[in-house]
């Protein structure tokens, strides 16, 4: 498994910093495009130290579903979903509801 380093975050924050304003990835879509056996718990450790990163848009990574997993590291825990719908996502039950047609995969988009 690839060490994980803050070099790795780093790697890991620039791809999330991509995701268009209204649009979300996921864990797993950010794993896929950065490769080197990145696991999507890693891209979630990554966002668990960046919720409160301003240059961050750790809100905008969720699971592959949709559902706003990483909700309970914000403070408090309905900022996730604030800043979702903020931009325009609808979400029900903490899901995007659209999530199909608004995800953002950095596989295709490079």
């Amino acid at each position: 498994m690839t060490k994980i380093t803050s070099n790795s975050y780093e790697k890991i924050y620039e791809i999330v910093r991509q995701i268009p304003e209204g649009r979300v990835s996921s864990y797993g879509l950010i794993a896929r495009y950065i490769g080197e056996r990145f696991s999507a718990r890693v891209i979630g450790y990554a966002m668990n130290h960046a919720h409160n990163r301003e240059d961050v848009p750790a809100h905008r990574v969720v699971n592959r579903n949709g559902l706003l997993t990483g909700k309970h590291h914000f403070n408090p825990s309905t900022l996730m979903q604030q800043l979702l719908e903020n931009e325009g996502i609808e979400i029900i039950n903490d899901k995007v509801v659209n999530f199909k047609d608004i995800v953002w995969d950095p596989n295709e988009s490079h």
